[in-house]
């Protein structure tokens, strides 16, 4: 299997967390919460702009360039049950699709492993929620069995929450899970060895920058969405190199 990527044009995966009103002035990482109505008119605007919008699955044959296309992915991190309440019908409205990566052994509870850093408490999805994700067209991928730093782990801690994750989300969604995405952006040579060997077929970063050809399918960059993002300033992140110009 080839772990390098062959599309002709660049193509972008946006990186979303919640979709739900702003938390209060203050409050930490307060730019990650997309409004509602704010998500739906940027799903329009990607359709408006000839843009199809796809979970990773559906992406891999032109990451793999089997297929050409105008097309971005869409991506939601930790699996918050906003995204199944506000994003799932506007998905569903345009015809696109996504994936959503949750925390195996965080499901039907809260993003604890945001306490720390002052970010309130959000719903996760619980198990039936997230079937009723897939039943919407949707993808699940993994994002480790507790949200952890993996640097901060021993490697078989690691390949635990790695493999692991993608283990019960198999036996408790009745689907493979093939795409994974590191918690916190954090990872190594040997957590990308480990990724690959647990089975997965991409793994995303929040390393910012559009996919170009020969990128390694264990470290795709990404495209962080945020509250403030305008319609003009998203067609500038999928169409022009300002984004590949963030790659550090």
């Amino acid at each position: 299997m080839t772990y390098l990527s062959h599309n002709v044009s660049p193509i972008p995966i946006l990186t979303y967390h919640q979709i739900a009103p702003a938390p209060p002035k203050g409050t930490p990482y307060r730019s990650l919460s997309v409004a509602p109505d704010d998500f739906a008119r940027q799903m329009a605007w990607l359709r408006l702009l000839g843009y199809q919008g796809l979970s990773m699955p559906a992406l891999m044959p032109y990451l793999r360039g089997e297929r050409q296309g105008k097309v971005v992915g869409i991506t939601f991190d930790d699996g918050y049950l906003n995204n199944l309440t506000h994003a799932l019908p506007v998905l569903q409205r345009q015809g696109f699709s996504a994936t959503c990566y949750v925390v195996s052994q965080r499901l039907g509870q809260t993003n604890v492993w945001d306490r720390e850093v002052g970010i309130p408490a959000s719903p996760l999805m619980t198990l039936d929620e997230l079937k009723q994700w897939i039943q919407g067209g949707q993808d699940v991928g993994a994002h480790t069995r507790h949200h952890v730093h993996l640097t901060q782990l021993s490697l078989p801690e690691c390949q635990d929450e790695i493999a692991q994750c993608k283990s019960e989300l198999e036996i408790g969604l009745g689907v493979s899970v093939e795409h994974f995405c590191y918690p916190y952006g954090e990872y190594t040579a040997a957590h990308v060895a480990v990724a690959r060997d647990a089975g997965f077929h991409s793994v995303t970063t929040t390393t910012r920058s559009r996919c170009h050809a020969g990128e390694d399918l264990m470290q795709l960059p990404r495209v962080p969405i945020a509250r403030r993002t305008t319609r003009l300033a998203l067609w500038v992140k999928l169409a022009t190199s300002y984004e590949d110009k963030k790659r550090l």
